[in-house]
């Protein structure tokens, strides 16, 4: 703006990749020392892996930005989860990073899946995006992917879109898949609903009659999502 005056940067939403700057994680860290003994933490941001905004936690000051990283197997999974001023972030990726980009990291096993998964993206004109252990082995490559893995998928739709076309073709994919597909669809206003807990309503088939709500999550929590508001509520059991 030409008086000098910034916008206001965009909310926080969960998925969000962040670049953190290393003496803002270090002094983060510094707070817990519980996690001093966590191996990989030390040197996380000054080897440029970025952390992940998540849900904000009861009682967390709502002026820092919730954050979390899961560490790989090998390193226990433990997921850690810190507060950071806003001030500390170097870069802000979103959307989430593209299913075909993280792919190649995939085992064999699962890349009739996500070819399938990336076709159901080209009809229904969503691209699906990764996270889970499949994203972390793509940011890091660390060893996140095991044999008891699950294919973690998002979908961002935009608004009216029929989501329940979206989610009845994940399940046909599913169905010839030799792993879990897990995941979320991510609604314009950031609320995500598990696309299983959106199958599994869709096949109840009453809707209408019913009142049927999935739990959506939030940045701040979770709230009702009524399935009969959403476009192609029709039933496809």
């Amino acid at each position: 703006m030409r008086d000098g005056t910034q916008m206001p940067s965009p909310p926080w939403r969960r998925h969000e990749l962040l670049h953190v700057a290393p003496d803002v994680w270090a002094s983060a860290l510094a707070q817990h020392p519980a996690l001093a003994d966590l191996p990989l933490l030390e040197y996380w941001a000054e080897r440029e892996w970025p952390v992940i905004v998540r849900r904000r936690a009861e009682g967390e000051d709502p002026d820092l930005v919730p954050v979390g990283v899961p560490l790989p197997p090998a390193a226990g999974k433990y997921r850690v989860a810190l507060v950071l001023p806003p001030g500390g972030i170097l870069q802000r990726s979103y959307p989430p990073l593209l299913l075909r980009a993280a792919a190649k990291v995939a085992d064999a096993g699962w890349q009739a899946t996500i070819a399938a998964l990336l076709v159901l993206g080209t009809r229904t004109g969503v691209e699906p995006s990764a996270f889970g252990s499949l994203l972390w082995e793509h940011l890091t490559g660390l060893a996140y992917l095991s044999p008891q893995s699950d294919l973690d998928v998002l979908w961002q739709v935009p608004a009216d879109f029929d989501v329940l076309a979206l989610v009845f073709g994940i399940a046909q994919v599913q169905r010839d898949a030799p792993i879990r597909i897990d995941g979320e669809v991510i609604f314009p206003d950031g609320s995500a609903v598990n696309w299983r807990e959106l199958w599994n309503a869709n096949r109840s088939g009453h809707w209408a009659e019913d009142r049927v709500t999935v739990l959506a999550k939030t940045m701040e929590g979770v709230r009702l999502l009524d399935i009969a508001s959403l476009p192609g509520a029709g039933g496809r059991a």
